[in-house]
């Protein structure tokens, strides 16, 4: 039985990745590979070091800061275990070429990651709870947006997205009963858009006339003006609704206003605690 210790300061995953790879061209060969992550200290690599020494291990490791690929060198030459830094040639060519040192922080790889694939799912659940689509989904939304057709739902739930955060919208349409699930979300996280009726009678003209006209009173000004006074009359039913006044906004500008309460409530709950 060989022995392969994987040593990394933060997840492992791209040195346990290396190493499988490595180990397909030898099939046959009874290796456990056992990872150490998380390494973060003098006294793990010492550790490390000395259980490697004790059942003959090889170490392969991806610490990215100096101190501790150094202190590895050492430790291992001195217990005469065998070690291969797979990180460190890498990032000091990388440093020779770029003439910049690393910024030597563990696990920033797997953060951006991370932080990529929390967008690729959110611009998903985006997309699948979009125009009130799915709402047996809304209980795992963080924000929940409402409002009447050309409000900016959809463009506002994927901009939301794409900055990570998991968007659903529900329209709000005059003589149709809203989903009954809207009153059991916390109220926290439902934002109520609304907007000026001449504003929002122009935009849906636009739509009326690429369409050909065939929209009925979607954008004739009374039928926009109750529309809007309806959906008002509805947001103002439930306590703690936030209504949002989207006109002549960029999305840009009504998705930081949406953040931005939220960092406040966020802060006064910690604050109350």
């Amino acid at each position: 039985m060989f022995y392969i210790y994987v040593v990394s300061d933060s997840t492992g995953r791209t040195a346990r990745q290396t190493v499988n790879a490595a180990l397909t061209q030898f099939p046959g060969m009874d290796v456990e590979v056992i990872v150490h992550n998380e390494v973060l200290t003098p006294a793990q690599v010492r550790s490390v070091v000395a259980d490697a020494s004790g059942v003959g291990a090889f170490i392969v490791h991806t610490l990215v800061t100096a101190s501790l690929r150094e202190l590895m060198l050492r430790e291992s030459h001195r217990s005469n275990v065998q070690t291969f830094d797979l990180l460190g040639p890498l990032l000091e060519r990388f440093s020779n070429e770029f003439i910049h040192q690393p910024s030597q922080q563990p696990g920033l790889f797997h953060t951006l990651n991370k932080e990529y694939f929390q967008r690729i799912d959110a611009m998903q659940f985006a997309f699948n709870h979009d125009d009130g689509q799915r709402i047996e989904g809304l209980a795992d939304a963080e924000i929940v947006l409402l409002g009447v057709s050309r409000t900016f739902k959809t463009p506002l739930s994927i901009y939301l997205a794409y900055k990570g955060w998991f968007a659903a919208n529900v329209p709000i349409i005059m003589g149709i009963q809203p989903p009954e699930i809207l009153h059991s979300l916390d109220p926290s996280r439902v934002f109520c858009l609304t907007t000026n009726a001449s504003r929002l009678t122009e935009l849906r003209l636009t739509r009326h006339e690429r369409l050909g006209g065939s929209t009925g009173s979607y954008a004739d000004p009374d039928f926009v003006l109750r529309e809007i006074h309806y959906a008002l009359n509805y947001y103002h039913q439930h306590q703690g609704w936030r209504i949002i006044n989207v006109t002549s906004k960029a999305v840009e500008e009504i998705a930081s206003e949406i953040l931005a309460i939220m960092a406040k409530e966020k802060l006064q709950g910690m604050d109350s605690e």
